[in-house]
């Protein structure tokens, strides 16, 4: 499959999983998630969802919510992404926001 299409099926699996996460979620926790990229395998089996959180709650806890609430997403995106095969969803926490605010800090602290 051609890495453009693929591209654009992550794009909208993300895009789908924000809206459900923010409009359709019961779990008030799930609401404080931002999700910040998504990768999906070429052969659109198992999709990787990066996220972002101002929960007082750890990474980790945060993490776990997620991925027991992948089933119901995954059912959730298969109704409104048009793909013949829906990939498994695992959740995974996005360091990178945290590592630029460090290197922003470090470089404010050198001037």
């Amino acid at each position: 499959m051609s890495n453009h299409k693929i591209d654009r099926i992550a794009s909208d699996i993300s895009r789908n999983i924000s809206d459900i996460l923010a409009n359709e979620a019961n779990d008030e926790l799930l609401k404080t998630v931002t999700i910040t990229g998504c990768t999906v395998t070429n052969d659109l089996s198992f999709c990787k969802v990066y996220f972002t959180s101002f929960s007082k709650l750890t990474k980790k806890e945060i993490e776990k919510e997620l991925n027991e609430a992948a089933p119901y997403i995954r059912g959730k995106v298969s109704e409104r992404v048009d793909i013949r095969h829906t990939p498994e969803i695992k959740f995974y926490y996005d360091e990178s926001i945290e590592y630029g605010k460090k290197i922003e800090d470090i470089i404010k602290s050198l001037n």
